[in-house]
Protein backbone atom coordinates (compact mmCIF):
# COMPACT_ATOMS: atom_id res chain seq x y z
CA UNK A 1 0.00 0.00 0.00
CA UNK A 2 1.50 3.29 -1.11
CA UNK A 3 0.67 6.25 1.10
CA UNK A 4 2.07 9.61 2.10
CA UNK A 5 3.23 12.83 0.52
CA UNK A 6 6.94 13.37 -0.19
CA UNK A 7 8.86 16.38 -1.44
CA UNK A 8 11.59 15.15 -3.81
CA UNK A 9 14.41 17.01 -5.57
CA UNK A 10 14.76 16.46 -9.30
CA UNK A 11 18.27 16.60 -10.75
CA UNK A 12 19.23 18.16 -14.09
CA UNK A 13 18.66 14.83 -15.88
CA UNK A 14 15.11 14.47 -14.55
CA UNK A 15 15.85 11.89 -11.84
CA UNK A 16 14.60 11.87 -8.27
CA UNK A 17 15.40 9.70 -5.28
CA UNK A 18 12.42 7.61 -4.27
CA UNK A 19 11.82 7.85 -0.51
CA UNK A 20 12.78 4.58 1.16
CA UNK A 21 9.29 3.53 2.37
CA UNK A 22 7.99 3.85 -1.18
CA UNK A 23 11.12 2.39 -2.79
CA UNK A 24 10.90 -0.80 -0.72
CA UNK A 25 7.35 -1.39 -1.85
CA UNK A 26 8.12 -0.68 -5.51
CA UNK A 27 11.22 -2.88 -5.50
CA UNK A 28 9.16 -5.74 -4.05
CA UNK A 29 7.23 -5.63 -7.34
CA UNK A 30 10.35 -5.32 -9.56
CA UNK A 31 12.81 -2.59 -10.50
CA UNK A 32 10.72 -1.00 -13.25
CA UNK A 33 7.90 1.54 -12.97
CA UNK A 34 5.47 2.79 -15.56
CA UNK A 35 4.68 6.49 -16.00
CA UNK A 36 1.37 7.70 -17.46
CA UNK A 37 -0.33 11.02 -17.96
CA UNK A 38 -2.46 11.72 -14.93
CA UNK A 39 -5.28 14.11 -14.17
CA UNK A 40 -4.60 17.80 -14.61
CA UNK A 41 -0.83 18.39 -14.64
CA UNK A 42 0.23 15.20 -12.88
CA UNK A 43 1.81 11.87 -13.73
CA UNK A 44 0.76 8.44 -12.52
CA UNK A 45 3.36 5.85 -11.53
CA UNK A 46 2.65 2.12 -11.29
CA UNK A 47 4.94 -0.69 -10.22
CA UNK A 48 5.37 -3.42 -12.82
CA UNK A 49 3.02 -5.74 -10.95
CA UNK A 50 0.29 -3.10 -10.61
CA UNK A 51 0.65 -2.04 -14.26
CA UNK A 52 0.17 -5.66 -15.32
CA UNK A 53 -3.04 -5.74 -13.24
CA UNK A 54 -4.27 -2.60 -15.02
CA UNK A 55 -3.57 -4.18 -18.41
CA UNK A 56 -5.31 -7.41 -17.40
CA UNK A 57 -8.39 -5.49 -16.17
CA UNK A 58 -8.46 -3.60 -19.45
CA UNK A 59 -8.31 -6.82 -21.45
CA UNK A 60 -11.12 -8.45 -19.51
CA UNK A 61 -13.47 -5.50 -19.08
CA UNK A 62 -13.23 -3.47 -22.29
CA UNK A 63 -14.80 -4.36 -25.60
CA UNK A 64 -12.67 -4.30 -28.75
CA UNK A 65 -13.27 -0.62 -29.55
CA UNK A 66 -12.67 0.46 -25.94
CA UNK A 67 -9.55 -1.68 -25.76
CA UNK A 68 -8.19 -0.12 -28.93
CA UNK A 69 -8.90 3.37 -27.57
CA UNK A 70 -7.21 2.43 -24.27
CA UNK A 71 -4.14 1.16 -26.13
CA UNK A 72 -3.95 4.25 -28.36
CA UNK A 73 -4.60 6.89 -25.72
CA UNK A 74 -3.07 5.36 -22.57
CA UNK A 75 -0.64 2.56 -23.31
CA UNK A 76 1.02 4.26 -26.27
CA UNK A 77 1.72 7.32 -24.09
CA UNK A 78 3.23 5.31 -21.19
CA UNK A 79 6.93 5.36 -20.42
CA UNK A 80 9.00 3.06 -18.24
CA UNK A 81 11.99 3.66 -16.02
CA UNK A 82 14.13 1.50 -13.77
CA UNK A 83 15.11 2.31 -10.22
CA UNK A 84 18.91 2.62 -10.27
CA UNK A 85 21.31 1.35 -7.60
CA UNK A 86 21.09 4.64 -5.69
CA UNK A 87 17.27 4.58 -5.60
CA UNK A 88 16.68 7.14 -8.33
CA UNK A 89 14.04 7.04 -11.03
CA UNK A 90 14.28 8.95 -14.29
CA UNK A 91 11.05 10.63 -15.32
CA UNK A 92 10.76 10.01 -19.09
CA UNK A 93 11.49 13.28 -20.92
CA UNK A 94 8.26 13.61 -22.90
CA UNK A 95 6.22 13.00 -19.74
CA UNK A 96 8.42 15.25 -17.59
CA UNK A 97 7.15 18.21 -19.60
CA UNK A 98 3.61 17.54 -18.30
CA UNK A 99 4.68 18.33 -14.72
CA UNK A 100 6.35 21.71 -14.96
CA UNK A 101 9.27 21.77 -12.53
CA UNK A 102 9.91 25.14 -10.89
CA UNK A 103 13.34 26.69 -10.39
CA UNK A 104 13.75 24.82 -7.11
CA UNK A 105 13.58 21.55 -9.06
CA UNK A 106 11.14 19.84 -6.69
CA UNK A 107 8.18 17.54 -7.15
CA UNK A 108 5.55 16.15 -4.79
CA UNK A 109 5.24 12.37 -4.80
CA UNK A 110 1.86 11.22 -3.47
CA UNK A 111 1.12 7.59 -2.58
CA UNK A 112 -2.40 6.49 -3.52
CA UNK A 113 -3.13 2.87 -2.55
CA UNK A 114 -1.60 0.95 -5.46
CA UNK A 115 -0.07 3.81 -7.46
CA UNK A 116 1.61 7.19 -7.03
CA UNK A 117 1.16 10.63 -8.51
CA UNK A 118 3.81 13.24 -9.27
CA UNK A 119 2.86 16.91 -9.04
CA UNK A 120 4.56 20.25 -9.28
CA UNK A 121 4.36 21.52 -5.65
CA UNK A 122 2.49 24.70 -6.66
CA UNK A 123 -0.03 22.75 -8.75
CA UNK A 124 -0.50 20.27 -5.90
CA UNK A 125 -1.36 23.09 -3.45
CA UNK A 126 -3.79 24.62 -5.99
CA UNK A 127 -5.42 21.22 -6.52
CA UNK A 128 -5.87 20.75 -2.76
CA UNK A 129 -7.37 24.25 -2.45
CA UNK A 130 -9.80 23.57 -5.34
CA UNK A 131 -10.95 20.27 -3.83
CA UNK A 132 -11.24 21.50 -0.24
CA UNK A 133 -15.00 22.07 -0.57
CA UNK A 134 -15.57 18.53 -1.84
CA UNK A 135 -13.45 17.20 1.01
CA UNK A 136 -15.53 19.13 3.56
CA UNK A 137 -18.78 17.87 1.99
CA UNK A 138 -17.60 14.28 2.24
CA UNK A 139 -15.79 14.54 5.58
CA UNK A 140 -18.41 12.57 7.55
CA UNK A 141 -18.11 9.57 5.26
CA UNK A 142 -14.32 9.86 5.22
CA UNK A 143 -14.19 10.04 9.03
CA UNK A 144 -16.32 6.89 9.29
CA UNK A 145 -13.58 5.02 7.46
CA UNK A 146 -11.06 6.02 10.12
Amino acid sequence: MLAGEYLCKVDEKGRFIVPSPIREQIEADGQTVMFLKGPEQSLLIYSTREWEKVLERAKTSLDEDQSRLFMHSVVSEAGSSDIDKTGRILIPGRLRKLVPVDEDQEIILVGLYHRMEIWNPSEWRRYLARTEDRFEQNMAKIQNLL
